[in-house]
């Protein structure tokens, strides 16, 4: 615990501090950057050993980033974000079924490339999409960022202090039910006093409520998809690369998931 206090505290700040001052072209690099990593790491947990092919997979999603980046803000784009949304209820139905996918056979790992892409490359799009907004758009993305690691630390303290019930335990025996009660109620007190803090009274305010309870819904089960492709490679993380943190996709999973709902419940909301 001390570990993952430390790394947080030295993280936190940097990528506050990328996410409110860095324009948007520069973040999208950095973040891109980030995001291809974790697709390095993705590759990993698939079983593939051969560094060529895990440079292609990260070259070919690095290269859909690109087009959609040129594309940013038509139909082509928002469609990529939406792809994005709908794949969760799909995820969440594959949890139900921890054995589909699991033999390390060839169709079994183009499958679960293709889910590395719609987990990613939404995110990523819809992450760009809400900073590059007019409208106070870093405080918006620093906002819907809050309310992930909130949930997290939410679903933490209340799992550890009262989770008797486990949520999925052939999935992450660790998670409990309190811990997602935790989660809920930690990131609806962040929502109600960022919407507030953003300006947002009535109506609008509500609406927000609801669409960040329904963001750290989706980050929970982003959390937990990652756990069952942990639980089909046999690893307990995606990477070493964060003292006591696991890899890069252990540190984002949840957040790859909140990502489009964020944005498209963002852009509902403005029209």
């Amino acid at each position: 615990m001390k570990t993952r206090t430390l790394t947080a505290l030295v993280l936190a700040p940097v990528a506050i501090a990328l996410i409110l001052f860095v324009p948007t072209l520069l973040f999208a690099v950095v973040t891109g950057a980030v995001f291809l990593y974790a697709i390095w790491e993705w590759t990993r947990m698939l079983g593939l050993r051969d560094a060529g092919l895990r440079g292609a997979v990260v070259a070919a999603h690095g290269a859909a980033m690109i087009a959609l980046w040129t594309l940013r803000g038509g139909p082509a784009w928002w469609a990529v974000i939406l792809a994005g949304v709908a794949w969760w209820p799909v995820a969440a139905f594959w949890l139900r079924h921890f054995s589909f996918g699991v033999a390390p056979t060839r169709d079994n790992v183009a499958l679960k490339i293709a889910a590395g892409f719609f987990t990613v490359v939404p995110a990523w799009c819809g992450l760009l999409q809400v900073h590059g907004s007019a409208d106070h758009g870093p405080w918006w993305t620093l906002f819907g960022l809050m309310l992930v690691w909130v949930a997290d630390s939410g679903a933490y303290l209340a799992g550890s202090r009262w989770g008797t019930t486990k949520l999925a335990p052939r999935i992450s025996p660790g998670k409990t039910w309190a811990g997602v009660y935790g989660a809920v109620a930690a990131s609806a007190v962040v929502g109600v006093i960022g919407a507030w803090l953003l300006g947002l009274r009535g109506m609008p305010l509500a609406g927000i409520f609801v669409l960040a309870m329904l963001t750290v819904l989706a980050s929970i089960v982003g959390d937990l998809f990652e756990s069952l492709i942990k639980r089909h490679a046999n690893v307990k993380d995606s990477g070493d690369l964060f003292p006591g943190h696991g890899g890069m996709f252990d540190r984002l999973d949840s957040v790859f998931a909140a990502l489009p709902v964020w944005a498209a419940g963002l852009a509902l909301l403005r029209a």
